[in-house]
């Protein structure tokens, strides 16, 4: 839409992770691994939190993201 748009650092390395990747599935221990590193201790869900404040900032509708999808059982991708 042509706004610019403010990241935390860890939501911009997450929508980086994704968007690199486009089309391929990150399950939540992926994430977590590659973006807090393999000795973090603490609950896989801020993955979720991460992904919804993204959602809030690049989705015309996050309750309906299209850009950011859950697969169910697996985790997160990045369609565009």
């Amino acid at each position: 839409k042509g706004e610019l748009l403010e990241f935390r650092p860890r939501e911009f390395e997450l929508l980086a992770l994704l968007v690199e990747n486009k089309g391929k599935a990150y399950t939540r221990d992926q994430i977590l691994e590659k973006l807090w590193g393999i000795d973090y201790y603490g609950d896989i869900r801020t993955v979720d939190v991460h992904v919804r404040w993204i959602r809030e900032k690049i989705e015309n509708d996050p309750g309906h993201p299209v850009r950011i999808v859950t697969i169910r059982g697996i985790g997160y991708r990045f369609d565009g």
